[in-house]
């Protein structure tokens, strides 16, 4: 397995609609492993293929990413994975995305899920969701139709967290540069 690139906000393949996927292969189990390696290396619970560049449907999740006790994980692997049912109860969460590093914001999802999905061996599932499963859910299946969660904030909402994203990558870059300096001192 290996770590994939993360593509950040604001690059175009985060905005696209992805296609179904046709076949269950070797091929794309070893990208949903590799996916997979990606979101537990960058401290993630979810991932959608469009974060790493692909515009296939496919996510991986795990709502107990554990880095303590890795028997403790459950990552689930869905394939053309496809709200069927929405309660009418929402909630509230306090969401963050790989793709905007380090940036949180209250959305509001419905509270259960039902999502039908094919899994790794190819297998047609159904799964009923609630509580973190079906706000992560809701999450990675918005990526695969270009949709990001700062789409469901209001307008003022996401011009602040985008303002603080932006301060977030110069004090980034600022740190990188003094390390960058450090490494080459004589």
């Amino acid at each position: 397995m290996s770590v994939l690139k993360l593509y950040e906000y604001p690059d175009v393949v985060l905005r696209q609609k992805c296609e179904k996927v046709t076949t269950v292969d070797d091929e794309l189990r070893r990208f949903l492993d590799d996916m997979l390696e990606t979101m537990y290396a960058d401290k993630g619970c979810g991932l959608a293929a469009p974060q790493v560049g692909c515009t296939k449907r496919v996510i991986v999740l795990d709502p107990n990413p554990s880095d303590e006790d890795l028997s403790a994980r459950q990552p689930m692997f869905l394939i053309n994975p496809e709200i069927i049912w929405r309660s009418e109860d929402t909630v509230f969460f306090n969401e963050g995305c790989l793709s905007l590093p380090e940036q949180r914001a209250e959305v509001e999802r419905f509270a259960k899920v039902r999502v039908h999905y094919v899994d790794y061996n190819g297998v047609e599932q159904e799964i009923l969701a609630d509580d973190l499963l079906a706000i992560i859910l809701q999450h990675e299946i918005d990526h695969l139709d270009g949709i990001l969660y700062i789409d469901h904030l209001s307008r003022l909402k996401r011009s602040r967290l985008l303002n603080k994203l932006e301060k977030y990558r110069l004090e980034c870059n600022r740190k990188q540069i003094s390390h960058d300096k450090q490494e080459i001192s004589v």
